[in-house]
């Protein structure tokens, strides 16, 4: 099994996929709906804890690994996202949490019997600004006091677990602004009913996301990750997994958009011809394409680099902004291959064209990315 192409775990996911066909999400769609049934199968069949070691329960495989899941997930026509931070969120835990955290959480998340999908990180007034978050976890003796609010806290009320960011120290009272913050692992199932409260915010596709309340809400001691004020560091390793997982996720969209759009210029007649045969459709197309092998390209380098415990910091973020506008200029070119039948909620095209739109603003904006490159590669000065 090549160390990057996981044929045999993509094939095995692509049948798993085709349980779950384009009515099924479209009729989740329609009432807003978790897909829970689609969650439930990749976590029986092990997907979900691709990253968990053996020992834990999991697979114990790479990021390459999870990165071909979820790319396969997104070229079945099906939606990882509402389970994909499962994924990202377990390198904190894996490089940062201790050993009795460990055997705590990972068995009875590779079991499905924990569901840790939130990442509380993104706040109102801080958008992508994390250092100036202001939720604050407070010392009391055996355990901390946790005030503030998050926002963008994508399928809290379907997760037992929340990875949570807070602040530990008065940003006035550090010498650099990335130290003084904390992470946590908060139990939301004990939360809920002591001061954690989770409002759904309805967006433009089904996408389970919410804002959450902290009142009061005790987290103990023992669930503190790693050292109090070094949370920001633990974050940002997590942070490049997530989006080389992401950026995977644009590349299996790209590919859907793609066959998709192939296929029906094929098949389409118009003028007595194929609609294949125009130009005008076969280059956007063919376009997508190179721009999402370029992609593919970048992720699998970044993936090898995180595997190896090497900084990925540039590849991670290339990748992401990469796969997030080939997938958006394949969904371009597939919207125009099929006209007016694009926007009929029954060949698929409109809903995918919806989700894979979110990519180029979240979890990082592609104007950030930029900034990251400006700075840290090419050394000019900061930007903001």
């Amino acid at each position: 099994m090549s160390n990057q192409n996981y044929a045999e775990i993509r094939e095995e996911v692509a049948k798993l996929c085709a349980a779950f066909p384009g009515d099924y999400w479209q009729a989740l769609d329609r009432d807003n709906s978790y897909p829970a049934a689609f969650v439930q199968a990749l976590t029986e069949a092990g997907y979900l804890a691709a990253l968990i070691p053996e020992e834990y329960g999991g697979s114990g495989l790479p990021l390459a690994a999870a990165a071909a899941i979820l790319e396969e997930i997104q070229r079945s026509g099906c939606n990882g996202g509402a389970c994909h931070a499962q994924m990202y969120i377990m390198g904190t835990i894996l490089r940062h949490g201790s050993e009795a955290q460990k055997q705590a959480y990972l068995p009875k998340i590779a079991s499905g019997e924990l569901r840790l999908q939130a990442f509380g990180v993104t706040e109102p007034t801080s958008g992508t600004d994390t250092t100036s978050l202001k939720t604050f976890a407070r010392r009391e003796r055996d355990h901390y006091i946790v005030n503030g609010q998050k926002i963008w806290t994508s399928r809290a009320e379907y997760s037992d677990l929340m990875l949570l960011l807070a602040r530990t120290t008065p940003k006035d009272q550090v010498a650099k602004k990335t130290d003084g913050l904390s992470v946590f692992i908060l139990d939301m199932r004990e939360a809920r009913h002591a001061g954690l409260t989770i409002r759904p915010i309805r967006t433009m596709m089904n996408h389970a996301t919410t804002e959450v309340f902290f009142d009061n809400v005790k987290v103990p001691a023992e669930n503190l990750i790693g050292e109090e004020g070094k949370g920001f560091r633990y974050i940002l390793s997590g942070m490049n997994a997530e989006r080389l997982l992401i950026a995977a996720e644009c590349i299996g969209d790209a590919k859907w958009f793609i066959d998709k759009a192939s296929r029906y210029s094929r098949e389409r007649v118009v003028f007595d011809r194929p609609i294949g045969q125009n130009q005008g459709i076969q280059f956007p197309i063919a376009r997508a394409y190179a721009q999402m092998r370029a992609a593919q390209l970048v992720v699998e380098e970044g993936t090898r680099l995180y595997a190896e415990g090497a900084n990925c910091g540039e590849e991670a973020n290339i990748a992401k902004m990469l796969a997030a506008e080939a997938s958006w200029a394949a969904a371009e070119a597939c919207v125009q291959t099929f006209g007016g039948f694009a926007f009929a909620e029954e060949y698929d095209v409109e809903r995918k064209f919806r989700e894979t739109r979110l990519y180029q603003v979240a979890p990082i904006s592609t104007n950030l990315i930029l900034s990251f490159i400006a700075e840290h590669v090419l050394g000019m000065p900061r930007s903001y």
